[in-house]
């Protein structure tokens, strides 16, 4: 099985529906997904609207696509992107794709794309529709990148005056409970202990825009942990290295 750092990915991004200030944070989290071979932009570059993201694509080495608006009101970007992303699938050049969107038009792209065994990641507002969402391998909020960085954590959790000044942070509720047992219920030995890492990728695969970051929580193990009244989490060495496997266990 390939490593996730090998793989090959291409970095679509509507200019027209998603905002240009966090660019570098943007390609940041897709390099640790994989190696970004293909960056283009589309928008119409005669609109002022787009004209922050000039100065920006010199600098990350993305191609910009001109998309002429031919009717008014209409995203411009859709069929270019569309046409695009079919032509560099059918190119088989790479292993998965991003598309950096806000637009519930891409929904039928992600799906096509993952019938076609493409890796496929969305990166968009919190106002995305959720069929987008539920679309994608994974879906990550560009509102929550970067913010982890500039909070101040204490312990396993981020400070209570820290939440109450990001107050964007979403609340554990009991939903996202539900979510967890079940995974980790899922997944459990005989003696109802389930790994860690594999709970992770099995409510990913169930809620494609899960992200501990989404809680204030720079990982899924120090969530977890601050959840100890509903799990209880083993931290065990594997044998002559210095890893550590988390295994979790809900309590009864």
């Amino acid at each position: 099985m390939r490593e996730r750092n090998d793989l090959k990915l291409a970095v679509l991004i509507d200019a027209d529906n998603i905002p240009y200030s966090n660019i570098k944070g943007m390609l940041d989290e897709i390099a640790k997904l994989g190696t970004p071979t293909i960056k283009r932009i589309y928008g119409d570059w005669t609109k002022p609207t787009v004209s922050g993201w000039k100065t920006s694509l010199l600098e990350h080495a993305i191609t910009p696509i001109q998309q002429y608006s031919y009717t008014s009101g209409k995203n411009s970007s859709d069929s270019a992107m569309i046409i695009d992303a079919m032509d560099i699938l059918h190119s088989q050049k790479v292993d998965g794709f991003c598309l950096v969107s806000s637009d519930s038009d891409f929904t039928r792209l992600a799906i096509r794309l993952r019938e076609s065994g493409m890796l496929v990641i969305g990166i968009g507002e919190k106002k995305t529709p959720n069929p987008f969402i539920v679309a994608c391998d994974k879906f990550i909020y560009i509102e929550i990148i970067g913010k982890i960085g500039k909070t101040k954590a204490v312990g396993t959790k981020i400070a209570k005056s820290t939440q109450t000044q990001e107050s964007e942070f979403d609340s554990i509720n009991s939903e996202l409970l539900q979510l967890i047992k079940t995974s980790v219920e899922d997944l459990a030995d005989d003696n109802g202990w389930a790994f860690l890492a594999e709970v992770g990728n099995l409510i990913i695969k169930k809620k494609p825009d899960f992200d501990p970051r989404n809680f204030g929580f720079t990982k899924l193990t120090p969530l977890i942990k601050s959840l100890d009244e509903h799990f209880q989490v083993d931290e065990r060495e594997v044998e002559k290295t210095h890893i550590k496997h988390i295994y979790v266990k809900i309590k009864r």
